[in-house]
């Protein structure tokens, strides 16, 4: 029995943040110094590296889960559901709910609870609960989705990658441009033909590795070190990223059985042009090959990284032909795939 995503839907904010807007922002050094080179120098290398030229933030009106409600209500009408069928919620995100112009995060009770709420769902064995994984969230949540259902303990769930990291981020830290907000939610049930998931892997590395992405304080010197922000290694992360992810991806294809001439598209998380584009060509390195065109969608130019809810609003994006030269038809094969805070890496092979 196999595991597959009957239903897709996303939540992308309205409120668009150009490399423009951040024009007038004091970028800093992590001691306080100001950096030497202009804005437009900085802003000018962050979109060659990055390939980000625009990223989504949340109204201020809503929270984490409302987007995550947004992106619910979509994949429940997309997967053709009663929510009431639902056995469990799982709702992978990292920060909880952040209230526009506040610090403090609130995940009393669990956001898992509250898109269970919101979408009036009365069964009480409908289990709702939240992980925190870092970017490769959603794809840990299908994982455990699919363990539910293949025990006997499950036939349907919902799982849910939402973040709103415009929420916590040091102004002063030019790290800042890379984050955006955003949900993707899937249905999840158990596949009666040979589509679905075929294997997949999953790893944390926390040794050296466990603090690349950690919480500090602002880099202004003025402001109140107590107050805490989302920061991060780059280069550690970049190299992190480079000698392991291709492993894992390896890995995970070669337990499926399928040869990598077979795979269509490779479904990365979106957090960096550049180092997603340096995985994906070191993964066929491994089996001596040249990365094929048009194998890597990419949603980062315009959307930002969304932590957790790249990955499916990509594959949203791409099953509603949102995303220019690629599709994905049925029996195609996809590598999922994903590395953030933890460290954490994990992948599937998936049959469409």
């Amino acid at each position: 029995m196999n595991i597959k995503i009957t239903g897709i839907g996303s939540y992308i904010p309205e409120k668009i943040i150009t490399d423009k807007d951040f024009a007038r922002h004091q970028f800093l050094n992590e001691d306080g110094t100001p950096i030497k080179q202009s804005n437009e120098v900085i802003i000018n290398k962050f979109k060659a590296i990055t390939g980000i030229e625009k990223r989504r933030y949340a109204e201020s009106q809503y929270n984490t889960s409302d987007l995550a409600f947004f992106a619910s209500q979509k994949a429940i009408e997309n997967a053709g559901i009663d929510p009431e069928t639902i056995d469990y919620i799982i709702f992978a995100h990292n920060f909880g709910d952040v209230k526009f112009g506040t610090i403090q995060s609130d995940m009393l009770p669990s956001l898992a609870t509250r898109v269970k709420n919101k979408l009036g769902i009365k069964n009480p064995k409908c289990v709702a609960y939240d992980i925190l994984f870092g970017c490769p969230g959603w794809i840990e949540g299908v994982m455990q989705a699919n363990a539910f259902i293949k025990s006997g303990m499950a036939k349907r769930c919902l799982v849910i990658g939402a973040e709103m990291l415009s929420r916590v981020v040091d102004d002063h830290d030019r790290d800042s441009m890379i984050y955006s907000d955003g949900a993707g939610a899937s249905i999840i049930e158990a596949s009666n033909d040979e589509s679905g998931m075929l294997s997949y892997e999953s790893a944390t590395f926390a040794n050296d590795e466990a603090s690349y992405l950690f919480f500090g304080k602002s880099y202004h010197p003025d402001l109140d070190p107590d107050t805490k922000y989302i920061k991060m290694y780059g280069r550690k992360i970049y190299e992190f990223a480079l000698s392991n992810v291709p492993a894992a991806m390896k890995s995970c294809l070669d337990k499926s059985g399928i040869s990598i001439d077979e795979v269509k598209k490779i479904l990365i998380h979106q957090a960096n042009e550049k180092m997603d584009e340096a995985i994906v060509d070191r993964f066929y390195k491994l089996y001596d090959k040249t990365t094929p065109t048009n194998i890597m969608p990419m949603s980062i130019h315009d959307l930002g990284n969304s932590s957790v809810a790249t990955v499916p609003t990509l594959f949203d994006l791409i099953l509603k032909g949102e995303i220019e030269n690629h599709e994905i038809n049925k029996g195609d094969i996809l590598i999922f795939a994903s590395v953030g805070a933890g460290m954490n890496i994990n992948a599937f092979v998936y049959r469409y």
